[in-house]
């Protein structure tokens, strides 16, 4: 199986700092490259962290304020530059499409026709993701201006039991069979279903949780992710700021987290209000709610996906 992980090219919100790039989150999933929230800077990041513009299979942006979005000129031409020659997803607010023309056409430049724009509207909206070993799901969150996250989910699979092949007699090339049709007969004329011999292998799941408030979308997107990647810009003293302009705090991310049955818990997205020995109090505080995984991710960090569930 290919990677499966996290990239982190920028962990900073509204203002970038000297240690935080703005945003930029690259999902690396068996082959794809799902490029979340492309802010300023993003192509140089990638470049230090070995990733380049054919890694890119999908655009995905939250909502069009700058610190999410202003990547994309770079990007975008970054993929005509190099020649990609594989489809390059775009999926975008459909009520910005006004602003993802003049991002995605900011300047003159040799363009590609292999970018396809998915603009998303509506409380929920299933993706086209073709043939990909996912499904991808936005759902519109709470900003003040429309801002969508996005889920990503891999289909349940199955995972054959040894023991019960054996007893079953289902041996050699009988198992492929029953693998690929469902049922197979066994040399003494038995008929033995799939069902029989294996046990449900759950898909795993990620959410992608930028600028929000509290509400349905943000508790419906973690719902039993294996990752969930989540804003906490403030500190709770200042949750009444983050309320204010559309925003999570650390305990509210790590109170989600906890109710969602999160199994690892990814906070970004921080402030520049806070200074670097703050950073502490940011993981403390979702811990307060939250009892599972937590990493605060810095610039550059690569995350790995937590191990398979069993069932």
């Amino acid at each position: 199986m290919s990677a499966r992980d996290l990239v982190v090219l920028g962990s900073a919100s509204a203002v970038p700092t000297k240690a935080r790039n703005h945003n930029g989150y690259l999902l690396r999933w068996d082959g794809h490259g799902l490029l979340f929230d492309p802010g300023e800077g993003t192509q140089r990041q990638m470049a230090h962290v070995g990733v380049s513009a054919t890694d890119v299979t999908w655009i995905c942006v939250t909502h069009f304020h700058g610190d999410h979005c202003l990547g994309v000129p770079g990007i975008v031409q970054r993929i005509a530059r190099d020649g990609v020659e594989h489809r390059v997803d775009a999926a975008f607010p459909a009520s910005g499409l006004e602003y993802w023309r003049r991002l995605r056409h900011a300047t003159p430049f040799r363009d590609t026709g292999v970018i396809v724009e998915q603009p998303i509207s509506g409380e929920r909206m299933r993706l086209d993701t073709g043939a990909a070993p996912f499904g991808l799901t936005a759902r519109r969150l709470s900003h003040p201006v429309e801002a969508y996250g996005y889920r990503l989910e891999e289909p349940d699979g199955v995972t054959m039991r040894p023991e019960a092949l054996a007893a079953f007699g289902v041996r050699g090339p009988l198992v492929r069979v029953l693998q690929e049709t469902g049922a197979v007969v066994t040399p003494d004329g038995r008929t033995v279903t799939l069902e029989e011999c294996s046990a449900r292998r759950p898909g795993q799941k990620v959410a992608f949780v930028m600028d929000t408030r509290l509400c349905d979308g943000v508790h419906e997107l973690a719902d039993g992710v294996d990752l969930l990647v989540i804003e906490s810009t403030f500190l709770n003293a200042d949750e009444r700021l983050a309320t204010d302009y559309g925003h999570l705090t650390a305990r509210q991310a790590g109170q989600v987290a906890e109710a969602a049955g999160v199994r690892r818990l990814v906070l970004t997205h921080l402030s520049e209000r806070y200074r670097a020995e703050d950073e502490p109090l940011f993981v403390e505080q979702a811990a307060a709610a939250y009892g599972g995984d937590i990493v605060l991710v810095h610039d550059l960090d690569r995350v790995l996906m937590p191990r398979r569930r069993r069932h």
